[in-house]
């Protein structure tokens, strides 16, 4: 399927088109680029340490189409080739010179700075995968690149959330299984949540599931991972909502590699239209790793002074290793704890440099309800305060909406003046 990144239609090719904020990550592919100015390697060596081209292997050399022709002469072509040019005549007679001598079924993208339809017509003609006008940036490279594997005509699928908790003992776990229910549930997205706390998770309590197996299994077993089997370890939570559950037991330790995790995210990605991660509250390769791949990341925190400077540590790490990604997110929980001194979101929002998306109230009595019950706070009470607030998350961190004020009643006022004294 032949794209053009940087046209919305045939008739306005100048038109740029608005920015997708979920790209599908490239399998493992090898890439090499041949580039005329330096700006333009800088661009794709850039994309080369973007998370979502992570598995590729990317190799850039200069000298532009000449210099492609010519190394693939004697050499087998890779996957993907992308070439910079100038000047029309140059693209079409290089295009010619290059298709002598590449493999069948490698693809080829373009960088070049003419902006024309017919030049565009011309190069899909000759089989070119994708055009993009230059100067270019690290993320259209990833852009191209990853959309090459990716069917245009399938429906997205694959969005990875990740949930964690700035400390321990933050109700991170709460947030991410009530977040994935409003996604099910409201949202009407395929979902599943995936409970990485092994030894301590809660994920089958708050759902009330006792499945037999769960995560431990795939991720024990990676030989066997394919969509097959993880769907013998998914247990159905509801209609939209799936749970891989955490085995929760000490008979073993749970040592894992950086890529312990890859195999099932791979798999949960080509099949399941939203992941949602419950991260535990631990630094480790895999547990970094699993951050920096997210799509999206919400990170939780208390109003406390330990809450702020983690939460900044994360973000700043997050923001630094994913810099062609959405910031991170994060949300304040147990707000109003009686008789407990607590940092305001003003003064969050100053040390981060971004405000929390919402800011959740401590309601013990319902929370602790739902806990002991193994309910979602949607299913004790679907108008409460806190369930707007678990909607307003999934809508942010799907894409689905911005936040909005939490809908009250007439007697909001009264009832706020009253809970003051």
């Amino acid at each position: 399927m032949i794209s053009y990144a940087r046209q919305d239609s045939e008739e306005r090719p100048d038109a740029l088109l608005p920015a997708d904020d979920h790209i599908a990550p490239s399998p493992r592919v090898s890439v090499q680029a041949f580039c005329e100015t330096v700006e333009t390697a800088a661009a794709v060596q850039s994309a080369g340490e973007d998370r979502r081209l992570g598995k590729a292997h990317l190799k850039i050399q200069m000298g532009g189409m000449a210099a492609a022709v010519e190394a693939y002469r004697t050499a087998p072509t890779p996957n993907v080739i992308i070439v910079e040019t100038d000047g029309r005549g140059d693209i079409l007679a290089g295009l010619d010179q290059l298709a002598s001598v590449c493999d069948s079924g490698t693809r080829v993208i373009v960088i070049g700075r003419i902006n024309d339809v017919a030049l565009y017509r011309e190069l899909v003609r000759r089989g070119v995968s994708d055009y993009v006008i230059a100067p270019t940036n690290a993320l259209d490279v990833v852009r191209s690149v990853c959309g090459l594997f990716s069917a245009p005509e399938a429906k997205a699928v694959g969005r990875i959330i990740a949930v964690v908790g700035a400390k321990g003992g933050v109700g991170a776990s709460t947030i991410a299984h009530n977040v994935a229910w409003a996604i099910a549930r409201d949202l009407a997205l395929d979902a599943v949540v995936a409970d990485l706390d092994l030894a301590f998770g809660t994920a089958g309590l708050d759902y009330n599931q006792d499945p037999p197996q769960g995560i431990a299994d795939a991720v024990f077993s990676p030989d066997r991972i394919d969509t097959a089997f993880i769907d013998r370890l998914l247990s159905k939570c509801t209609d939209h909502l799936s749970l891989l559950a955490a085995p929760a037991t000490l008979d073993r330790v749970y040592d894992f590699g950086a890529e312990a995790f890859d195999a099932v995210f791979d798999t949960l990605r080509s099949s399941m239209p939203c992941i949602v991660l419950d991260v535990p509250h631990q630094w480790s390769g895999w547990a970094k790793r699993a951050l920096v791949n997210a799509d999206d990341i919400l990170i939780v925190a208390s109003p406390d002074l330990a809450s702020l400077r983690n939460t900044k540590n994360i973000f700043d790490l997050l923001k630094a290793s994913r810099p062609n990604d959405r910031i991170p997110m994060y949300c304040l929980n147990q707000i109003g704890v009686p008789k407990r001194p607590e940092i305001n979101a003003s003064e969050f929002a100053k040390a981060i440099e971004s405000p929390p998306i919402v800011s959740i109230p401590f309601e013990p009595q319902i929370f602790g309800s739902a806990a002991n019950n193994g309910q979602m706070i949607a299913e004790i009470s679907a108008n409460h305060r806190t369930t707007e607030m678990f909607l307003q998350i999934a809508q942010r961190l799907t894409g689905r909406g911005e936040t909005k004020k939490p809908r009250g009643s007439f007697l909001s006022p009264f009832l706020e003046k009253l809970r003051a004294k």
